[in-house]
């Protein structure tokens, strides 16, 4: 089976170590990537032998790509996707192509439109308003018929204060 994972980028860049994360993060959720996973054997390493990325992307894919699944840390969208291909689309070669795994990934994102989901829901990720693991998982839930899987981290500005106090990361289908 694949993970699909969509990841919140304020969460991501305000815990970024990387120094060319300072600019106004993107207020939407993003392709974080398309994992192929084995639960079978969870000791088998993500990285696959497979056909090393070759960036053949049409112009109207990248573009999409671009809102869709753009590198929020570092800012180059094509060594994102060559890493993210290079580490987990190789696991997917016998189902899915290089060009099958972009586009399935972007029209997963499509379909499971997180922040439009939660934007319905009166859920929007802040820094000042706080929701529940359960409050977000129903909202999604109800409107995909899908259980997602929350990752949460825990924020180290805010750690000693409020000990139980987690910024949403990522959305897991």
């Amino acid at each position: 089976y694949f993970q699909f994972v969509q990841q919140w980028p304020p969460t991501t860049c305000r815990l970024s170590s990387k120094p060319s994360n300072q600019h106004r993060p993107l207020q939407i959720f993003t392709i974080h990537g398309l994992w192929p996973s084995n639960y079978s054997n969870p000791r088998l390493p993500s990285n696959c032998i497979g056909s090393q990325f070759k960036g053949i992307l049409s112009p109207q894919l990248r573009s999409k790509l671009k809102t869709s699944w753009p590198d929020v840390e570092g800012g180059n969208d094509t060594k994102f996707w060559e890493g993210e291909w290079n580490k987990h689309g190789t696991c997917s070669e016998h189902t899915l192509n290089q060009m099958q795994y972009f586009e399935r990934s972007y029209a997963m994102w499509m379909s499971y439109n997180i922040t439009g989901v939660l934007k319905n829901a009166s859920i929007v990720p802040s820094a000042t308003q706080t929701w529940t693991y359960s409050d977000i998982v129903s909202a999604i839930k109800t409107a995909t018929q899908r259980t997602p899987l929350l990752r949460c981290k825990r924020d180290p500005a805010r750690n000693k204060s409020l000990p139980n106090y987690q910024l949403l990361h990522e959305v897991v289908f």
